[in-house]
C-alpha cells in the first residue's frame, strides 16, 4: 500500500492529481506543469518533499564515516554546511546522489532520494563500524521546499519564523540553522534543486501540514502556490541538474554523469575510490550531453541517439522546456561524440 505525505490530505483539498511515486501518494500537477513551472521562476513555489529520505549519523568518528561513504569532502565542511554528494558502491557506480548536512563533529544527516531510502540505509549500517549509530528517521519528519525569487520573503514574513526572520534572511547558500519551536527541533536550508532561490524546511510531521497551509494561505497574494512533480522535473531539467533513475543509477559513474566535481579522489578513501580512479586515468567511456530537437515531439528516457549513421547511447531524460520554448533532452553517449 501506497504511503501518505504528512499533507497529502492538503493536497487533496487544493485539487492536487494524486499519483503513486515511490511508494507515496503525491501530487503530479495542480493548476498544470507550464503554469507551476512559470509560478517557480518568477514568484514562489511550495513543494512536498516529505518523501525524501532523513539518515542521521551520529556518535564519535561521525563525520570520518560519512566522509569514507560518499565521494565528496565532509571532513572539509563546517558546521552549518551543506555539500551535494553521491554514495557509491566498490565499482565506483552511483547507489544514489544527496545532500549532507554537517552539523557538528558527531552528528551528521544524509539527505537522500525517497527510491532509494531503504537501500541506503542498509548500505550505511553494512559499512559502518563500531559506535557508529545510523537511524532511519524519515517517517516522524516533514519536509517543505520554498523555490522561486519571491521564496526569501515568504519565509521571512511568516509568524512561524517570526524569532529567526533575519536568519533566514542572511543564511547563505548551502548552509543550514536549527531552532526551537514548541519544544521541537526545526531546520532550515537554502540549497535548491531548480535554479532559483530555494530553501528546505524539516521539521516533525505533525507540525508539517499546518506550516504548509499557512504558508500557502499567507502567500496566495503575491502569487506563491503548491507544486507538483511535473513541474519540480522540468524545473530540474532546465538547468541540467542530474536526477537518480535518470541520469544516476548504479550503472553509471559520477565521472561519467559531470560529477567529476563532487569526486575527491585526493581527500582520502572512501568506497569507490578506486574504481573511480582508475576510470578518470583511463578516462570515463560514456558522457551527457544536451540535444535540441529541431522537428516535431519530444525526446525521452530510452530514446537512442545515432551520430554519423551509429547508434552511441540512450536519452537519460527529455521534455518541452517552459523557459526556452523548446524540446531539450539530456544523453548518455559514447565520449568519442563531439
Amino acid at each position: 500500500m501506497a504511503l501518505k505525505t504528512p499533507i497529502y490530505d492538503s493536497h487533496v483539498e487544493r485539487g492536487g492529481r494524486i499519483v503513486e511515486f515511490a511508494g507515496f501518494l503525491m501530487p503530479v500537477t495542480f493548476e498544470g506543469i507550464v503554469a507551476e513551472h512559470e509560478t517557480v521562476r518568477t514568484k514562489a513555489g511550495l513543494f512536498d518533499v516529505s518523501h525524501m529520505g532523513e539518515i542521521f549519523i551520529t556518535g564519535p568518528g561521525a563525520v570520518e564515516f560519512a566522509d569514507y561513504a560518499v565521494t565528496n569532502s565532509v571532513a572539509k565542511l563546517e558546521e552549518g554546511q551543506i555539500c551535494y554528494t553521491v554514495c557509491c558502491n566498490e565499482k565506483g557506480h552511483v547507489l544514489d546522489d544527496l545532500l549532507v548536512y554537517r552539523f557538528n563533529d558527531e552528528r551528521i544527516l544524509f539527505v537522500v532520494n525517497a527510491v532509494n531510502v531503504d537501500k541506503i540505509f542498509e548500505h550505511l549500517k553494512s559499512i559502518a563500524p563500531e559506535g557508529i549509530k545510523i537511524d532511519n528517521l524519515t517517517s516522524g519528519i516533514g519536509q517543505i521546499a520554498v523555490q522561486g525569487p519571491a521564496a526569501r520573503d515568504l519565509l521571512a514574513s511568516n509568524s512561524f519564523f517570526s524569532a529567526i526572520s533575519a536568519g533566514i534572511r542572511e543564511l547563505g547558500y548551502y548552509r543550514f540553522f536549527t531552532f526551537e519551536h514548541e519544544g521541537f527541533e526545526i531546520l532550515v536550508s537554502r540549497t535548491g534543486y531548480t535554479g532559483e532561490l530555494g530553501y528546505e524546511l524539516s521539521l516533525p510531521s505533525k507540525l508539517t501540514k499546518g506550516l504548509w497551509d499557512s504558508l500557502l494561505d499567507e502567500g496566495a497574494k503575491s502569487g506563491a502556490a503548491p507544486i507538483g512533480l511535473g513541474a519540480r522535473d522540468t524545473l530540474r531539467f532546465e538547468p541540467g541538474y542530474c536526477l537518480y533513475g535518470h541520469e544516476l543509477d548504479e550503472d553509471t559513474s559520477p565521472l561519467e554523469a559531470g560529477l567529476s566535481w563532487v569526486v575527491k579522489l585526493k581527500d582520502g578513501d572512501f568506497v569507490g575510490r578506486d574504481a573511480l580512479a582508475a576510470e578518470k586515468e583511463a578516462k570515463p567511456a560514456r558522457k551527457l550531453i544536451g540535444l535540441e530537437v529541431t522537428g516535431k515531439g519530444i525526446p525521452r528516457q530510452g530514446f537512442t541517439v545515432h551520430h554519423n549513421g551509429e547508434t552511441v547511447g540512450k536519452v537519460t531524460s527529455g521534455t518541452f522546456s517552459p523557459t526556452l520554448k523548446k524540446a531539450l533532452a539530456i544523453a548518455i553517449v559514447k565520449r568519442s561524440v563531439p
